[in-house]
C-alpha cells in the first residue's frame, strides 16, 4: 500500500507525497476539474512516447497488455462483473450520447435529471426533444431529500433517470443506492455520471443498481484527458443501437480478410476505431497508484480533507459553505459574505491556490495526497483580506 499524506492532524502531517512533485508554492485544490498527474503517469506517458520514436509499433502486443490491465482496473474500481463490460471512450459526453441516442424512444417518454447537473448530463437528454422526449429537471431542494425530489419527478412515462454521483458545483453527494432501488421497482433505467466520485470514493455499480456508468479519467482518477470509462449492464448491451462503426468494434477484430462481421459481444462494440493508447498508458498508471493506496484509504483521506475544509470555513463568519455537511465527497464550495466570487477567486489564484468558480462561490477539491499544510494556507487565504 502506498503511503498516505500525513494524518488528520495538520501539525504532524507529512507535507508532500512522492508521487506529486507539485511546484513549490502551488496549493492544488482543483481535482474536480483537471488533476495533476502522478509521477508514475508522467513516466509512463514519456516512456510510451520514447518507445514510439525509437520502435514505432514493433511492440504493439505489449500496448494491448496495458489496455487489458486498464479494463481490469476499471472493472475493479466500479465493481463490474467482468472486464468485458468496460468500454474505453473519449469522454463522459460521448458515453452519455451513446446511451441517449442508442435507446429506442417514443413520443411522450421522459427523462428525469436534477437541476444541478453539469451541462453534459443535461444537453444530451434535451437533444432528444426532436423525438418527443421530455427532459425533467427535478429541483433537489424541493423535497425533504434530493432523492425524494428526483423520485417525485418520475411518472409512468419515465424511461430513464440520470444523475451525477456528486454534483459538480455544490459538491452534493447523492444516495445512489436509494435511487437505484427506486428505479428497479419502477422499471426505470438508471444512469450514473460518476466523474466526480470515481477515484475519490468507493463505488459499487451493482449495489447502486446502475444500468450505465460513465466517467472521464482526468479528474479524481488522476489520468489524462481524452480517455473515459463506459459501462453498460450486460443484459442491456445489445439494446443500445450503434451509430459508430469500424474495424475495432467487430467480434473478429483483426481478421481483416473476413467479409462478414457483427458487433463484438463485449463492451468493445462501442469502440469503433483505434484506441487512445497514449491515454490508456497514462490512466492505467494513475489507477495503479489508487489501487496500491487502496480505495478505502483514499476515500477516508479525501473525506477527512473535505470535512476539515467544511468545518474551518463554517467557523468563519465571513464565509458561507454551500456544500451540505452531511453529503460530503471531495468538493467543498464556499461563498464570501463580503467579497464577490470572481474577486475571491482572482485573489486566491494570485496567492497560488488553484481552484475554480462554481455554484456562486469558489469550489475547493483536495485529493487524498493534498498536504494538510496546504489546506491550512487555503483557509487562511479565504479568510484574510489583502
Amino acid at each position: 500500500m502506498a503511503k498516505l499524506t500525513g494524518s488528520t492532524d495538520p501539525e504532524t502531517a507529512v507535507p508532500n507525497h512522492p508521487e506529486f512533485p507539485l511546484e513549490e508554492g502551488l496549493i492544488y485544490l482543483n481535482h474536480a476539474a483537471v488533476a495533476p498527474w502522478p509521477r508514475r503517469t508522467t513516466e509512463a506517458v514519456h516512456a510510451f512516447a520514447e518507445e514510439n520514436s525509437r520502435r514505432g509499433a514493433a511492440d504493439y502486443p505489449l500496448w494491448h497488455a496495458v489496455e487489458t490491465r486498464l479494463r481490469e482496473r476499471l472493472q475493479r474500481l466500479i465493481g463490474a462483473p467482468s472486464a468485458a463490460d468496460i468500454a474505453l471512450l473519449k469522454s463522459t459526453s460521448e458515453g452519455l450520447s451513446v446511451i441517449a441516442h442508442g435507446l429506442d424512444w417514443e413520443a411522450g417518454d421522459n427523462v428525469v435529471i436534477s437541476d444541478q447537473e453539469f451541462p453534459s448530463n443535461r444537453i444530451v437528454w434535451e437533444s432528444l426533444a426532436r423525438y418527443g422526449v421530455e427532459t425533467r429537471q427535478a429541483g433537489l431542494a424541493a423535497r425533504a431529500t434530493p432523492e425524494e425530489a428526483m423520485m417525485a419527478a418520475c411518472d409512468d412515462r419515465t424511461r430513464l433517470l440520470s444523475v451525477s454521483s456528486v454534483q459538480y458545483a455544490t459538491g452534493l453527494r447523492m444516495d445512489l443506492e436509494a435511487l437505484g432501488a427506486f428505479c428497479r421497482r419502477r422499471g426505470i433505467l438508471f444512469c450514473v455520471d460518476a466523474i466526480q466520485s470515481l477515484g475519490a470514493l468507493r463505488f459499487d455499480a451493482q449495489a447502486a443498481g446502475a444500468d450505465f456508468v460513465v466517467a472521464d479519467g482526468h479528474k479524481w482518477m488522476l489520468g489524462p484527458e481524452g480517455i473515459a470509462l463506459f459501462y453498460v449492464r450486460p443484459a442491456l448491451r445489445e439494446r443500445l443501437r450503434l451509430y459508430q462503426y469500424g474495424w475495432h468494434m467487430v467480434e473478429h477484430m483483426g481478421d481483416f480478410a473476413r467479409s462478414e462481421w457483427e458487433p463484438a459481444a463485449s463492451a468493445r462494440r462501442f469502440e469503433c476505431g483505434s484506441p487512445n493508447m497514449l491515454g490508456i498508458h497514462g490512466l492505467e498508471a494513475s489507477l495503479s497508484l489508487l489501487e496500491e493506496t487502496g480505495m478505502e484509504a483514499v476515500e477516508a483521506a479525501v473525506l477527512e480533507r473535505s470535512e476539515f475544509l467544511h468545518r474551518r470555513c463554517s467557523e468563519c463568519g465571513e464565509l458561507e459553505v454551500i456544500t451540505p455537511a452531511g453529503r460530503l465527497a471531495g468538493i467543498v464550495t464556499v461563498r464570501s459574505r463580503r467579497e464577490e466570487a470572481g474577486a475571491l477567486h482572482e485573489r486566491l489564484t494570485g496567492q497560488g491556490v488553484v481552484c475554480i468558480q462554481r455554484g456562486g462561490g469558489v469550489r475547493l477539491s483536495p485529493h487524498f495526497y493534498t498536504p494538510w499544510e496546504d489546506l491550512e494556507k487555503a483557509v487562511e487565504s479565504l479568510i484574510l483580506r489583502t
